[in-house]
Formats: structure tokens, sequence, C-alpha cells
């Protein structure tokens, strides 16, 4: 374990708050003398609206202000600083020729009003855009309109729901298993249905004979995560199909974790009716940092019909932006969508084709079960079973010996490492859940395997080391309860 690399160690630059580095006088910014006449702001604007000055307003120089936010983003972590295993995030690197695609002037500098004659390279990218995204999921129709995963589950749940009521029977409630991602009973209730929870079975599967029991006229589907939040895959997906289409329900997969099935196996020809695409976890967007993100959903050839406006279609003159459609949910985001992260995902399904895109949901396996097989010694695993793109371990090894989850995410810093996700999903008590993606070498992998190990050998050696830590970051434990609840917002200058 004397091998093991530890990604950082030793370098913190230090900084303190800007309002700490502010001097009367400064400023960061020159402008040049305006060459247009200039208006008093109280002639523009309402007098109780305008202020002569910012209380405490820092006043600093250009290099301050570079220095002071380019240390701060020192103490970040992303996936471009290192390994970053996030189970059920997906948290991959990313090429960056996709994002020097979405800033060619053609790209970055067309605007949504200037009409669909001068769009025809846009439209023809999210018409074919859309094409390929319903080939990988074996759907009929794409809308690319959504702007986030969770805003996809509800645009798809939307459509279930005009479905049901065009045929007379919106119908009240939809099945959830345990193990779905947490957005989906959130998604249901705010669809105007009651969700209602099924445990998973010994496998951690979804059950056929449990969703059999609650399967009648008045639900109006299911919901699933396929593969779920255990990294499993639904193998009895088919015989859910069957027994809710029986009742006249729908099945919708929440394809958040596509990144596992992509290029082998298609949703729709599995039997699902309506399913997201995550692009920002499957399909190389970025993630997080509040948006812009991507949520298109795709559904089967007799609920298209209900896609939100406007779709993008084509017809002898070209592609247009189809608003004529008298059946549709409507309009659920400004324009078309979030154009600038279609570019990217666009960008590396081309790249990458169809044995491209099969291969790198073999490597996410690959690597999945890569981890497990080695860990699973080491830390208790719920499920010993084959994986998908992520494996779900526990503490219950480390807990005898009173190192918990949070401890050894904790420790794991100290060897320059970011922490897998802990406590989720809740089915598994004090869950160690790691993904590691299909961006992983192999060598990245092993410096992770060996770290776990490391720290598991060091909870029975050295218990206290472990339940200390981290020794080695900026700071060490935080009070987290105490900053969620009351958290400081504003800078108050000291007397």
């Amino acid at each position: 374990m004397a091998n093991i690399r530890k990604e950082m160690e030793g370098l913190v630059l230090e900084e303190k708050l800007i309002f700490d580095r502010s001097r009367p006088g400064k400023k960061a910014y020159s402008l040049p003398k305006s060459d247009v006449p200039e208006t008093p702001l109280n002639e523009m604007l309402p007098e109780g609206l305008l202020r002569d000055t910012i209380q405490d307003f820092p006043e600093v120089s250009e290099v301050d202000a570079v220095r002071h936010f380019t240390r701060l983003s020192t103490w970040n972590y992303g996936v471009d600083s290192g390994f970053y295993p996030l189970g059920s995030c997906t948290m991959k690197y990313n090429p960056k020729v996709n994002e020097n695609m979405s800033r060619l002037p053609g790209f970055a500098q067309t605007h949504p009003y200037q009409g669909d004659d001068l769009s025809q390279g846009v439209l023809r990218l999210m018409f074919e855009l859309s094409e390929y995204l319903g080939e990988i999921g074996g759907m009929h129709s794409v809308t690319l309109a959504p702007a986030a995963g969770a805003h996809g589950e509800l645009t798809g749940m939307s459509i279930i729901r005009a479905h049901h009521e065009r045929a007379g029977n919106p119908r009240s409630k939809v099945i959830v298993p345990d193990s779905a991602h947490g957005t989906n009973p959130a998604t249901t209730a705010t669809a105007g249905y009651a969700p209602i929870e099924i445990k998973s079975n010994e496998r951690g599967c979804t059950d056929p004979r449990a969703v059999e029991a609650l399967m009648d006229e008045q639900v109006a589907g299911i919901m699933l995560t396929n593969p779920n939040t255990l990294g499993l895959f639904e193998e009895n997906i088919v015989e859910i199909a069957r027994i809710v289409h029986s009742k006249g329900g729908l099945v919708y997969c929440d394809g958040a974790n596509l990144n596992a099935v992509m290029g082998v196996a298609r949703f729709g020809d599995l039997g699902v009716d309506v399913m997201h695409f995550n692009l920002h976890k499957t399909f190389a967007t970025p993630h997080g940092g509040g948006g812009p993100g991507a949520g298109p959903v795709g559904v089967v050839e007799k609920l298209a019909p209900f896609l939100p406006i406007p779709t993008v279609e084509k017809n002898d003159n070209g592609y247009y932006l189809n608003y004529d459609r008298p059946l549709s949910i409507g309009q659920i985001i400004g324009f078309a969508g979030n154009f600038g992260v279609m570019i990217k995902a666009y960008c590396w399904i081309r790249s990458l084709g169809p044995d491209g895109i099969a291969a790198a949901t073999k490597n996410a396996v690959l690597n999945a079960n890569y981890i497990l097989a080695r860990l699973k010694g080491h830390y208790h695993l719920p499920f010993d079973r084959v994986c998908k793109h992520e494996c779900v371990f526990s503490d219950a090894y480390q807990l005898k010996h009173g190192v918990t989850t949070m401890d050894i995410a904790k420790r794991l810093m100290d060897y320059g490492m970011h922490p897998p996700t802990n406590y989720f999903p809740l089915i598994v008590k004090d869950a160690i859940m790691i993904e590691p993606t299909e961006s992983e070498d192999k060598a990245s992998i092993d410096n992770y395997i060996d770290a776990m190990i490391a720290i598991a050998n060091e909870a029975q050696a050295d218990p206290d080391l472990v339940k200390s830590a981290p020794h080695k970051t900026k700071l060490s434990r935080l009070d987290e309860v105490q900053a969620a609840r009351k958290p400081v917002l504003r800078w108050k200058k000291e007397d």
C-alpha cells in the first residue's frame, strides 16, 4: 500500500475574504471615455431604486480580483482534477473538443428569433440528434426541450397524463420502486399522481409479482430506473412491462443510467413507452453548476402527438419548428431548449459512432465490476452479483471498529481522492456507492482501490486515525448540521 499515488498533498493556497483585500480607492476596471451622450440614472430609473454607494462593497485592483478567484478555484475538486467516483451522478471526463464545437461562431452567435430559413444548420443538428437518441433508446420520437433530467421526468409524466386523459381516465396512481432515483416519487406527485412504493426483492430488483398485486385501472404506469440505484439491471423489465400494459398502464424508464446500456440494449425493445436521456450523465455534456442542462424525452409512436412544442421536423423545403400540434402538452421551455448543450452531445455521438458508444458502455460496466471484485472482501457487499455502471458497498465490516461510511469518505481525502457517494441509495444502510465511468483507466482505478483497501486496514488497526480524518486538507471536519441550519450569507464589517 506504500505505492499509492496521492493525487494532491502539501500545497494549499490560503485566501481570505475579498473584503479583507479591499483598500479605499482601488478598482479593477478602466473604462474608455463614453462616445455617446450620457443620461443621468435618475432620469431612467425611479429615485427609490437608486443608491449612491454600496455599503462595504470591496474595492480591489484587477490583479487582486484575479488572484482571489484563482486561489479559491484551487480549493475546488472536479473531474479535470482527478477521479470523481460519485455513484448515480456519472461524473465522467468530457472531451474538450465538444466544448470547442459549441463555441463555433455559427453556433454560439445564432439567435432563436432569426427564423427557420437562417437556422437550417441549427435545426438539422437538433433533428439529427433527436434521431440518434431515438435509435439509441429504441424510441419513435424524441423532444430535446427539457432542460434537465428531472425536467425530462416531469415532461414524460405529463405526456402519460395527457394520453390517459384523452382516453377518458387520467388515473390516479403511479408505481415507483424503492430502487428508483429519488426524483421519481417527486415527479410523480408533481404530475398529479400518488406515488405507490414497492420494495426490491432479494436480488435488488423490482418483483413482477409485487407490480401485479398493485396494478389496476387506476394506475397510470410505473416509473422504473434501469439500471437501478443499486447499479443492477432490472432483469424482469419485459415481464413488468407486460403486466403494466395488460391493465392499460404505461412504462416510464428513468434513463439516467443509460451509460450502462446504450449500444447493447434498447429500452423501447424491452417494452418501455417513455424515457428520458440525461445528456450530462451519458452523452458528455457538463454536469452541475446550475445548468444549463438537457434531458431529452423519447416516446413510442402512440405518444408522439403529445410531445411538447415546438418539434423539429423536416419537409421538402428543409427543417422547421412545428408549433401546430393540437394534442401537445404545450411549451415547456423558452424557444426549443438549451441548444449549446445539444451541440456537445451531438458531437460526442458522432465522434464515437455505434461501435464507440457500445464500447463506452462495456468499459463502464467492466470498470465497475472490477472495483466490485477487488473490494468485496474488504467492504460489505449487500448484493454480490454482476453490477452495471456502479457498485454499492456498506460500512458493516468497519462499524465493528467504530468506523463509519463518513469516516471512510473523510479519510479518502487524505489520499488526495474524492469520496464516493455516501448513504445513498437509502435501501442500503450506510451505503458506499462507487461509479468509475468509462473515462478511467486501470491505473487510476487500481490507485483508488488500493486507497480504499488501505483505509479498510486502518479501520481495523488504528480506527482513531480514520475517525479523526481528514488530516491533510485545508479544513478538517466541519459542523455540517450547523452550516446547513445557520449559514453565514452576508459579510459583516467588524468594529
